[in-house]
């Protein structure tokens, strides 16, 4: 088993790498950092947030929010709106661009996963995926336990 867990391993990492090249090049093609385009998934999914909201769904600062929310208002990609019911709090909201980008990102993602899985057959593909979530916990209880 060693030898085979080994391999898979390998395979993980392998992958890994081609999956950060493409981001690295989307990002140089978008001008969107994977931190900006996951805040505007957020925002496609979920719709208009406060910063404390987006804060916790992503599960970075509020200092880190706010650079996010910041770099995209710059871009143009979203607004800072009025609360409707908390004076007190803004709602980031997507703009026009906005829209656009989480669009497109639904597109491609959707894509991606067209290219990449439409040839496996549903019982593998389901093995697959339960698969890797039972790896993803398993690692996030090791970099938990190394903390």
């Amino acid at each position: 088993m060693t030898d085979t867990a080994t391999a898979a391993l390998d395979k993980v990492l392998h992958l890994s790498s081609l999956v950060s090249t493409d981001l690295t090049r989307f990002e140089q093609e978008s001008g969107l950092t994977v931190a900006r385009v996951h805040l505007l998934w957020g925002l496609g999914l979920a719709g208009p947030g406060t910063q404390q909201s987006l804060a916790v769904a992503l599960g970075v600062t509020p200092r880190n929010i706010t650079g996010l929310v910041n770099g995209l208002v710059a871009s143009g990609h979203v607004t800072r709106e009025p609360h409707p019911s908390d004076r007190r709090a803004t709602l980031v909201t997507p703009t026009k661009l906005g829209h656009r980008a989480i669009r497109d990102l639904r597109e491609s993602h959707i894509d991606l996963a067209e290219q990449l899985f439409d040839h496996v057959p549903a019982q593998r593909l389901a093995a697959f995926v339960k698969t890797l979530d039972e790896t993803i916990a398993i690692f996030a209880r090791l970099m938990e336990e190394e903390a």
